[in-house]
């Protein structure tokens, strides 16, 4: 009899418990990732209005020197919303970008510029923070492998210090594309094909910095991987990332971010999750995907575990590692804020 009362009180103590913690995570917003990578989730981060300020695919985003999230979207109504990080819509600007997709921000000699790529338009440009194109990159037909704008559909840029600016041609015939400062070709690698030092889906690209030499990561989307070349367009590495199908890598401090648009392949909709790499580039965290396993050493195929996203698209880490993930043909929802506990 007293045992039965025993296990009867501990039994209610732990569902009061239990509840507890539902009932601190509903006020709070549950918590996603793993190990010491773990988010509390705000799908209502922004404040704007949706009947003023639409939003279709929300592409990608960065931060600026003065803390505030901007946002790339391809609604034509308002391409750029620019918000403080929390969430309150502070101006917009943007009309003529309607395949909108990547943004880049890069200090140039102390003034911020975006680099924007419109997959609608075939083109490339660079403007102000509030919208004043000050160059425009067109079809590089001088390669020799393009032979019309429409095989050109770039999807990413990535700026180097002194101003080179590297172009991933990720939805046309699959180059990286090296520039000068003011937009003068200066060489070329990748495209379609079947071996390691091609490319199919280049969506995203970035300099990596987080190591002795400074080096090239691009996106392999369809094959599940990101791949690391020499500045001067060497393969030197494959980061096999299974199942997931990765956009552009987003470093900050020693970690790679990515959203993963959909697992295992493009074919599966509204699957999608993000994914954080360390330094070692091993896999650490997933938000909204299954945790990640290693067997001897080799990363298991991942996969969505919850579905809190359809089709992540962008991640952005702001200056205190909080997220921020924009999602594209997802019911034209705004980014959703993962906050760092």
């Amino acid at each position: 009899m007293e045992r039965r009362e025993f296990i009867k009180h501990t039994s209610v103590l732990s569902a009061g418990f239990f509840i507890a913690k539902d009932m601190l995570a509903k006020d709070n917003g549950p918590i996603y990732g793993h190990g010491n990578m773990r988010y509390r989730m705000d799908k209502n981060w922004s404040k704007a209005d949706s009947q003023k300020n639409p939003v279709n695919d929300c592409h990608e985003m960065v931060q600026d020197s003065k803390g505030r999230i901007l946002l790339l979207t391809n609604e034509t109504k308002n391409n750029v919303l620019i918000y403080n990080k929390s969430g309150k819509l502070l101006s917009t600007w943007g009309h003529d970008f309607p395949g909108a997709h990547g943004l880049t921000l890069f200090n140039e000699n102390g003034t911020e510029v975006l680099f924007i790529t419109d997959t609608v338009k075939h083109q490339v440009y660079k403007t102000t923070l509030d919208g004043r194109i000050l160059m425009t990159i067109d079809v590089p037909l001088e390669t020799g492998v393009y032979k019309k704008a429409e095989e050109f559909v770039p999807t990413e840029t990535t700026i180097d210090s002194n101003g080179d600016i590297f172009i991933a041609d990720g939805y046309g015939a699959q180059y990286v594309t090296h520039y000068d400062k003011d937009g003068k070709l200066k060489g070329f690698f990748g495209g379609k094909g079947e071996g390691d030092e091609h490319l199919d889906n280049a969506h995203g690209i970035v300099i990596d910095r987080r190591y002795d030499t400074p080096t090239l990561l691009v996106t392999d989307r369809t094959r599940n991987c990101f791949k690391r070349f020499s500045m001067d367009g060497k393969l030197q590495e494959v980061i096999k990332l299974p199942g997931a199908c990765v956009c552009r890598p987003v470093i900050k401090g020693d970690h790679l971010y990515a959203a993963v648009l959909r697992s295992p392949d493009l074919s599966k909709e509204n699957t999608g999750f993000t994914t954080i790499l360390d330094k070692n580039n091993k896999v650490v965290s997933n938000l909204g995907g299954t945790e990640p396993v290693y067997t001897d050493g080799v990363l298991q195929p991942m996969a969505q575990a919850e579905k809190i996203f359809l089709n992540p698209h962008d991640v952005c880490v702001d200056n205190d590692e909080n997220l921020y993930v924009a999602q594209w043909a997802s019911g034209k929802v705004y980014p959703y804020k993962f906050t760092r506990v």
